[in-house]
């Protein structure tokens, strides 16, 4: 029987999907770590006994299964040859809660945030809090042990590890809790694997000399991140074993073992009051790293619920991500290394209290020299732009990136800072300059050496350095691995961490746990190389892939997938907030997130050896349900802009394939609609006619835009005399950029911004320029989308200045002035040179309010209140704060920001037949259930006129373009 007819067999017998084709493959050959190795298969299971039926199937085919969950591990645990099992998208449920015990019992696949969501009406939270937080998820923090920036008030993981329900290497079922020290004897006379697991715990550790191996080879006591090997230490405390605990708990000791032990089924965990509701973050600059730390020493003697820190190298790399730089709002000049220490109480004047002794405490030992104090709402937006800092290395242009190998070392907090100056020491010779971050207070730091991978020499450096820092850190009796795991790339480590003699000890309790290798082989014992199996060809020859659009910011197409570093931000919940990723949102389906789409394209692109690189049906499959909506290209911290790289592949594969009828005809839809203008009815009876719906691919249940009775061209033309007549004295000259959807068929809304601008007293002008290319651009007929930039560059490089700047109605119209062109026009310094100066009508009005310049007696002062949804694109290049700005101009107006994501229209995608569920679904995610709890008396704001159209064909409710709403205010 041949491998693929072994796992058709297998895939009947599963609830749940099994894939082996080369996509998902691909997809699951990497997670964040530096590794690719190509599984079997990938399975997503439904149930308990889909694991059973795996389990049962690895045992006879003598072939290993890796659990995953978020896939966001740095070593390497998530990667291996065998049936990947992905649990994120069934195992999500919370199955028991005790709220007086202040316990919960949740399959591994619930998301750590979402879970605390649930939690805060009763006054609990699941402290460990890691950077990925609002997407990993509670096994793969058991898997990792994982801690974060919470820990040095509510410990790591395995401190709130009760119990856990799980599948034997047998299949057997099995529970760990905490059980009397009888009781573990009577389990070890057990004739059964359990029995034996027990039986050889007991036999190895009630051994006098083993017990002093472990004491006298295991990381310091003090250092509570310590997840170096499999945590045997745990089972010391016991009476069993030389303690004074006449209870152990072996699901405490499975924290950390990377799913090579058992494979959980249902975790038990111990939450915590939240904290004190009034916080003040202290954030002190210091000159140099090695201040930082020695001012570390000092903080710590405080009350701090956190103390983390950012370095020069990870503050430099939020400069320029979209979404992080408005949160650098309390940095002052260029700080070496910044200190995050928060402090809490009951009262703000408690919290001031302790903020401002913590202040003196470091003045008077000549700590820093800058403190500012951040409180509120603000302090969440600091703790964000820590939290993207793994991310934010990805976006480091070119083949050098900070490497993940070395970042997990922890050690005693008195020596960190003398620990720091030696491996500085280290990275000097080596000619290195490290990054430095995180978890200061706890004595880890994120060390990061930045290398070329794609070089033999730099992945010499790669071993070189982490085995010299292993020997550093077994100096100071630190953790090699403090929150990380060991996975590939520090496993090979453990015998020099822990000796030999301990190294053994885990793989005799590896072997009675699972004497054939059925769960995650290579990680902890018997390790897989760690400089091998790497995600790049070493030493490969770089392919050469050309173009249409300028990619030569990131250094080409292929090194902008590759800033992708698998960190998983496109995988978190609607709950988290922000728009990415709408299609993985509405699917739960790895294949749908940004990440997938990177993988794809960098495997793709590298390997593909056809004349077309870009002719791969995979890419086709995994860009498909991609919207296009560029929020990966601000709330990615490493900024992986897909949707520019889906219109590069688009149009690079219909070059090879052909461009089919219906993308014709949505790329083209100006030209048509300019035909439909000039018999706006019966265009609009018939397209909204079934087999018109049929003929263009259109799902049925669709309602076709309608052409307005005429254009905003033609009004214009009509107003040319009266166009520039103000009421007033002009306060400045605005170019009217009248986009091709507002044209045919918002005309109203164009006559609006119009009337408004000229009420409010500008001189509005109309030049006859081009469409904006933006259905082009979608569709991939990029050479058309070239055509239209380089005739709108030349139309307005002229014209359009600080003093005459270009205004639009339609945000992913007129934003192609700001994003497109620049990779699009020829003439790429006029085009950055009129982006300076192109604004949304929103952005433009906002701006002049804020600079006092518009005259609010013009507005009606009764009340409304007002829902505003923002428009993707509007999100991810401007601001959806525009649009509330102009919304309060009226003074009893009361507005709000919906927190949605994606409407799931985006252009023409939620028209298309085989979209429209998934684009449904999108809306259903987050948008249309809160339209629908708006009161009827409420207005709803949208300034996309594909979002006004999601929004009444998903809840009947009519949307307004923010400036019809001003207009309607005025007097």
């Amino acid at each position: 029987m041949t491998q693929n007819t072994q796992l058709s067999t297998l895939e009947k017998k599963l609830k749940g999907d099994l894939f082996f084709d080369d996509l998902h493959k691909t997809l699951y050959a990497t997670d964040a770590s530096v590794y690719r190795k190509i599984p079997l298969a990938v399975a997503y299971p439904k149930d308990e006994k889909d694991l059973k039926i795996l389990i049962d199937f690895a045992i006879k085919n003598t072939v290993t299964l890796i659990p995953r969950t978020a896939g966001t591990s740095l070593a390497g645990q998530c990667v291996g040859d065998g049936i990947v099992v992905d649990v994120s998208k069934h195992f999500t449920n919370i199955l028991a809660f005790d709220e007086q015990n202040k316990t919960i019992t949740v399959q591994p696949g619930i998301i750590r945030d979402d879970l605390n969501r649930f939690l805060k009406p009763f006054g609990l939270f699941f402290g460990p809090n890691t950077s990925t937080s609002n997407r990993c998820m509670i096994g793969g923090m058991v898997g990792n042990n994982s801690s974060g920036s919470t820990s040095i008030r509510y410990g790591v993981t395995r401190d709130k590890v009760l119990k856990i329900d799980g599948l034997l290497s047998d299949g057997s079922k099995v529970v760990f809790n905490e059980i009397t020290s009888q009781e573990f004897h009577q389990k070890k006379i057990e004739n059964s694997l359990e029995g034996t697991i027990y039986k050889t715990i007991y036999n190895e550790l009630s051994l006098k000399e083993n017990q002093q191996e472990i004491l006298n080879e295991f990381p310091k006591e003090s250092i509570h991140r310590r997840n170096t090997g499999y945590a045997v230490d745990e089972f010391l405390t016991s009476d069993l074993f030389g303690g004074n605990k006449p209870t152990i708990n072996p699901a405490k000791f499975l924290s950390g073992s990377e799913g090579t032990l058992v494979f959980s089924t249902a975790i038990t965990i111990q939450l915590n009051n939240l904290p004190p509701t009034q916080s003040i973050m202290v954030c002190p600059h210091f000159t140099s790293v090695n201040e930082s730390l020695k001012a570390t020493v000092t903080a710590m003697k405080h009350k701090l619920y956190a103390c983390e820190l950012m370095d020069k190298v990870i503050l430099d790399c939020t400069k320029n991500n979209r979404e992080q730089a408005k949160n650098r709002f309390f940095l002052q000049g260029d700080p070496e290394a910044v200190l995050m220490l928060e402090v809490s109480a009951d009262t703000i004047e408690e919290a001031e209290l302790q903020a401002n002794k913590l202040i003196e405490d470091l003045k008077v030992n000549n700590f820093g020299y800058h403190y500012p104090k951040v409180y509120g709402e603000d302090i969440a937006k600091v703790h964000y732009l820590r939290k993207a800092g793994l991310g934010l290395l990805g976006n480091i242009v070119g083949d050098m990136k900070a490497v993940a190998c070395i970042e997990d070392t922890a050690v005693a907090l008195e020596d960190l800072p003398e620990y720091i100056e030696e491996f500085t020491q280290i990275m000097d010779k080596y000619q290195q300059n490290a990054v430095y971050y995180a978890h200061a207070g706890a004595g880890e730091l994120h060390l990061r050496p930045i290398l070329n991978l794609k070089k033999k020499e730099d992945v010499v450096l790669f071993r070189k350095i982490t085995t010299e820092t292993a020997e550093l850190v077994k100096k100071y009796k630190g953790s090699f691995s403090g929150e990380h795991g060991d996975g590939i790339v520090r496993a090979e480590f453990i015998p020099l961490m822990i000796g030999n003699k301990n190294y053994e000890l885990l793989r005799r309790i590896k072997k009675a746990f699972d004497p054939n290798n059925v769960f995650n082989k290579g990680k902890i014992t018997d390790a897989f190389p760690m400089d091998k199996s790497l995600r790049y060809e070493i030493d490969r020859k770089e392919p050469v892939i050309k173009t249409l659009q300028d990619f030569s910011e990131s250094e080409g197409i292929l090194k902008l997938a590759e800033k992708c570093n698998g960190s998983g931000d496109c995988r978190k919940s609607p709950e988290a907030g922000g728009t990415l990723c709408p299609s993985y949102r509405a699917t739960r389906n790895e294949k749908e997130t940004t990440r997938a789409r990177a993988n794809m394209l960098r495997e793709v692109l590298t390997n593909n050896t056809a004349e077309n690189k870009f002719d791969s049906k995979e890419l086709k499959q995994v860009l498909d349900l991609c919207l296009s909506c560029k929020a990966c290209a601000t709330e990615c911290p490493s900024n992986v802009d897909i949707a520019s790289m889906k219109a590069e592949f688009l149009y690079q594969y219909q070059e090879t394939n052909g461009y089919s009828f219906r993308s014709k005809l949505f790329a083209n839809n100006a030209k048509y609609n300019k035909l439909g203008s000039k018999v706006p009815a019966i265009a609009n009876f018939f397209t909204n006619t079934f087999i018109a719906k049929k003929i263009m691919g259109v799902a049925t249940k669709r309602t076709v835009p309608k052409l307005a009775k005429q254009t905003l061209h033609a009004w214009l033309k009509t107003q040319n005399s009266t166009l520039n007549t103000v009421e007033k004295s002009s306060n400045k000259t605005v170019y009217l950029f009248n986009d091709e959807f507002t044209n045919f068929y918002d005309s109203e809304i164009g006559k609006d911004a119009v009337i408004v601008l000229k009420k409010l007293g500008y001189e509005v002008k109309y030049s006859n320029h081009e469409e904006s290319g933006r259905s082009h651009i979608s569709k991939g007929f990029l050479n058309e989308a070239k055509e239209l930039a380089n005739k709108n560059v030349a139309i307005f490089k002229d014209l359009i200045t600080d003093d005459s700047p270009l205004v639009g109605i339609e945000p992913s119209a007129i934003l192609t002035f700001r994003d497109e062109y620049i990779r699009l026009a020829d003439d790429k310094t006029s085009a950055e040179k009129i982006a300076e100066n192109v604004f949304t009508i929103e952005e433009f009005l906002a701006k002049e309010h804020q600079k006092e310049k518009l005259n609010t007696a013009f507005f009606t002062d009764k009340s409304k209140e007002l829902k505003i949804h923002g428009h993707c694109h509007q999100k991810a290049l401007s601001s959806t704060h525009a649009s509330f700005s102009i919304l309060n101009i009226p003074k009893n107006y009361k507005v709000a920001i919906l927190n949605t994501g994606c409407c799931g229209m985006a252009g023409s995608f939620g028209y298309e037949k085989e979209h429209y569920n998934v684009s449904m679904q999108v809306g259903e995610d987050t948008l249309f259930p809160k339209v629908r709890n708006c009161a009827s008396d409420t207005e709803i704001a949208a300034a996309g006129t594909s979002c006004r159209h999601q929004i009444f064909d998903g809840t009947k409710r009519i949307a307004k373009h923010p400036i019809t709403i001003l207009k309607e205010a005025l007097l």
